[in-house]
């Protein structure tokens, strides 16, 4: 990997004596964390990661009720069309505000309100009796999500160090992508049992178990507890985060902090084009049947699964071998975005429909490479009292992307016909996510301008 890191990072290229010689703080590192303290930790991470299977699920929940709810109401296509993104810009910019109230109130606290809001807001949809309500109620839903993963990472922040912090960044992160691969069987039996309105009620219920295992379990680590996690590496305290009080608007002063939101918006448009028009495409240019796309269609989803562990793993195990953290976490970020862009590229011009899946696979596994990472790559870069902050300023960012990828997409298919200029663009943005934290992203906050 020299040669990579040493692009990735060319403070480190011009540093002959860079390898040989590592920073204090990288000399020194952490012994494994056992006993108490290690089951304690590793049993949040379980909690978040149930916690962001359901999260997702819960937005799930309208595209597979879909055509039932657009059959009762007498919905149009526009109308749920503007139903089914009613989620995405207010989870948007909520992820603005989310973030600095995580840095100022805590993870426990604002994981907790936002968790009952969510779960509330699911079970209210399923006694909805107009579009206002509906569309309210996701609006809602999006807002009430957003605290959720910058609380993630604040927490692995605080109860993991350096070295081994992007594993479990990643496993919450997979949260998302079990979610995509077993929503629909789960939900569409739900659907058909106990109709739309018990689907919604069932999978917000899900909720209170979380909230109760939370409240019990979660605390922030103690002194001692702070001193052994982070042996070897600046100190976290959170008794010295309380302390400074947090200027939110300054790390839009950064140029990394901008790149950051163009990065990670470029590459999260090509992952939600799979998770809107997937199912479109397998159907329309592929000639799958509706009963075999959802099976063929969780394909991807189950690679993406390990495409998050293996960025995260990647990221820990180069820290550990003594590359700098930001630039070990720019690796899988920047590898997994330019691979996606090579495989994506090519897919509306195979005639061979395995290849095309294979491809569709190998170019989802490669755009969730960078998820994990770059949750912790925040943590690496923002000062200790705003790492939720400028975490929920980079999900910002994806996800106006998120929320931009089945307008533009549905422009396309409108003026072509075609998914052609759909991959293309996809992989044009890809490349461009690599290149904007690959050229741009390199320094903690304090040392850039």
């Amino acid at each position: 990997m020299k040669d990579l890191t040493s692009t990735l990072d060319p403070a480190r290229a011009t540093t002959p004596t860079a390898c040989a010689s590592p920073p204090p703080m990288q000399e020194a590192i952490a012994p494994p964390v056992a006993g108490a303290v290690g089951r304690l930790r590793w049993g949040v991470v379980l909690i978040l990661l149930l916690a962001a299977i359901v999260n997702y699920m819960d937005r799930a929940n309208l595209s597979i009720a879909n055509t039932t709810i657009a059959g009762e109401f007498g919905f149009s296509q526009t109308e749920m069309g503007l139903l089914l993104s009613a989620f995405l810009w207010p989870y948007a910019l909520s992820n603005l505000p989310a973030g600095w109230l995580v840095d100022k109130f805590g993870p426990k606290r604002m994981f907790s309100w936002a968790l009952c809001l969510w779960s509330a807001c699911t079970v209210a949809t399923a006694f909805v009796n107009g579009y206002s309500f509906f569309y309210g109620l996701r609006m809602l839903l999006g807002v009430a999500e957003s605290p959720f993963f910058t609380s993630g990472i604040k927490i692995t922040h605080r109860w993991f160090g350096e070295n081994e912090r992007g594993l479990p960044t990643a496993i919450i992160n997979t949260g998302s992508q079990i979610a995509n691969a077993i929503a629909p069987p789960i939900l569409t039996v739900l659907l058909l049992s106990f109709g739309w309105r018990g689907m919604f009620i069932g999978i917000g219920l899900l909720g209170l178990p979380l909230i109760l295992a939370w409240w019990k379990f979660y605390r922030d680590p103690d002194a001692r507890e702070d001193a052994l996690i982070h042996a070897g590496h600046r100190s976290v305290s959170t008794a010295a985060e309380r302390q400074v009080k947090t200027d939110w608007g300054s790390l839009f002063h950064h140029k990394t902090t901008w790149f950051m939101i163009i990065g990670n918006f470029s590459i999260m448009f090509t992952i939600w084009v799979y998770l809107t028009w997937l199912p479109g495409y397998l159907e329309k240019s592929l000639g799958f049947s509706l009963k075999a796309t959802g099976w063929i269609a969780s394909i991807p989803f189950l690679a993406g699964i390990l495409g998050v562990l293996v960025g995260g793993m990647l990221s820990d195990r180069l820290v550990r071998r003594g590359t700098r953290a930001i630039t070990a976490r720019k690796v899988p970020v920047v590898l997994g975005a330019a691979l996606a862009a090579c495989f994506v590229a090519p897919i509306p011009f195979v005639n061979s429909t395995p290849l095309a899946i294979a491809l569709l696979a190998m170019g989802y596994f490669c755009s969730q490479m960078p998820q994990g990472a770059l949750w912790t790559l925040a943590t690496d870069i923002a000062p200790k009292d705003q790492v939720a902050s400028l975490g929920a300023i980079q999900n910002f960012g994806g996800f106006l992307g998120a929320a931009m990828a089945p307008i533009v997409t549905g422009i396309i298919l409108d003026a072509t016909g075609k998914f052609t200029n759909v991959f293309l663009l996809g992989a044009c943005l890809l490349m461009l996510g690599a290149l904007s934290y690959g050229l741009f992203v390199s320094k903690p906050l304090e040392q850039s301008r």
